[in-house]
């Protein structure tokens, strides 16, 4: 996965229980500190889907990969669990349920990412 020409964070998590919302924190604190001051409860509850997602497919940990452009965020979690992603239209329903103007998941050789873009 390659993100260019933006600004980009990305965070290492244990897959646990408690990473959903250590990740959310982390893309607040990141989002406010990029001058989106009012981020907060919609992009809280989608990176924790995303992470929660990505922490039910059973790898021992998470990344989360996060970058913004023209008042769009890009949300991505990746489970590192090799294999096929597992169709799961729910997650995808409930994405755009909470604010996603797109999102998806696919797997590649580092595992399965689920991701999703929000307007800011």
């Amino acid at each position: 996965m390659r993100v260019r020409n933006r600004r980009t964070a990305a965070w290492s998590l244990e897959a646990a229980l408690w990473s959903a919302a250590k990740a959310s924190a982390h893309v607040l604190d990141r989002l406010h500190e990029w001058g989106y001051r009012e981020a907060d409860t919609a992009e809280a509850a989608l990176t924790d889907l995303l992470v929660r997602t990505a922490v039910a497919d059973g790898d021992r940990r998470v990344s989360v990969h996060h970058a913004d452009q023209n008042r769009q965020a890009l949300i991505v979690a990746l489970s590192h669990q090799p294999g096929p992603a597992v169709a799961d239209t729910r997650v995808l329903a409930e994405l755009t349920s909470l604010g996603a103007v797109s999102c998806g998941t696919d797997t590649a050789d580092d595992g399965r990412r689920v991701w999703a873009v929000l307007d800011l």
